[in-house]
């Protein structure tokens, strides 16, 4: 990523101890432009915590962020975790406001790294719409870490019409993918592997939280469950779901998108794309009513361009998920049973 914020001028080129000591080096690490980058009323004040303005039901969620390399294709560790989170919140149906930011920095981190993630940070919160108004930094000794771990929490307002729990779906409800699956994964896996291909993988990490907010507006609570499909794929999320209902899903493999480079790139790692972690997608069980209508509206946005329905709600086969291949067989699609990938969110 092009950075848009220069880096001060600073006496130091990397991360030490020091500065995770609360201290004079802390102060100068936070005062080096830390503060300015993130701005806001609330922020400004400088507190133990933050003293913040919420009506009505507010939804909360809380996540980690580790991954190796920390910049890939697409994005980085700092975006990552503000987009994790703000979409965490979007699958409860709500609207993100305010998130806090936490550092565990190992030792020896080169300053222009931390600066570029914190400038990834401030883009993906001002496109998301959510503010930072507290957060930490520890720093740990060298080879205790990897680079760089985030914590990001966040707090939003539930929309109005927002009913998404697994208690609302229903038979018949159709299950319909945002976008194409597995890239996430497999840009992480191509930068380790150094696997090139006509064009590179990236990463769909991004915010899905106005997405979200129109399809909520616009269908309500005809919508029954929103969730993403981050570590362990869509096949996990798929099956934790079928457990939670006790009904069957069948689901489609003639209409899973993937883009023919990321399945390339599956089929060459012996992975499938179905347990593979993605960050910008999100799975959508809504009632076969305003199933076409949906689709229609989520392909007009940005977020939704490879939408499609790829499966159903049935009463057969209560607790699992069924694939139908391309030539008719069938196979049950389990849980993620270990690691697929080490370390990609």
């Amino acid at each position: 990523m092009q950075l848009q914020c220069p880096m001060p001028k600073l006496d130091f080129d990397v991360i030490t101890l020091g500065h995770g000591s609360g201290g004079m080096l802390t102060n100068k690490l936070l005062d080096s432009g830390v503060f300015e980058l993130f701005s806001n009323p609330i922020l400004d004040q400088r507190h133990d915590g933050a003293l913040l303005d919420l009506q009505g039901k507010t939804a909360f969620s809380t996540d980690s962020f580790l991954v190796s390399p920390i910049f890939f294709p697409g994005g980085n560790i700092g975006e990552l975790a503000v987009n994790g989170t703000v979409n965490d919140l979007a699958m409860c149906g709500a609207q993100p406001k305010y998130l806090s930011l936490s550092f565990i920095l190992e030792e020896g981190l080169k300053m222009d790294e931390f600066w570029e993630i914190l400038v990834s940070i401030k883009f993906a919160a001002e496109k998301a719409g959510v503010q930072i108004v507290t957060g930490d930094t520890k720093v740990v000794e060298k080879g205790k870490g990897d680079k760089i771990f985030i914590n990001t929490t966040g707090i939003g307002q539930l929309h109005p019409e927002a009913a998404i729990h697994s208690k609302n779906i229903k038979v018949g409800d159709k299950i319909i993918l945002s976008g194409r699956m597995a890239s996430h994964g497999m840009a992480i896996m191509s930068v380790r592997e150094g696997l090139e291909f006509e064009s590179e993988i990236k990463s769909d990490t991004t915010n899905l939280n106005r997405t979200i907010f129109n399809l909520l507006e616009s269908f309500g609570q005809k919508i029954h469950l929103l969730t993403d499909p981050t570590r362990g794929g869509v096949a996990t999320v798929l099956k934790e779901t079928a457990l939670a209902i006790n009904l069957g899903i069948d689901i489609f493999q003639s209409t899973l998108p993937i883009e023919s480079q990321v399945a390339d790139a599956c089929e060459l790692l012996g992975l499938d794309p179905l347990y593979v972690a993605n960050e910008g997608l999100f799975i959508a069980f809504v009632d076969e009513s305003v199933s076409d209508a949906f689709l229609t509206q989520l392909k007009e946005d940005e977020n939704g361009l490879y939408a499609g329905v790829i499966g159903t709600v049935t009463e057969s086969h209560p607790g699992q998920v069924v694939l139908e291949s391309g030539i008719g067989g069938k196979r049950i699609v389990s849980m993620l049973p270990g690691e697929q990938l080490p370390r990609i969110c």
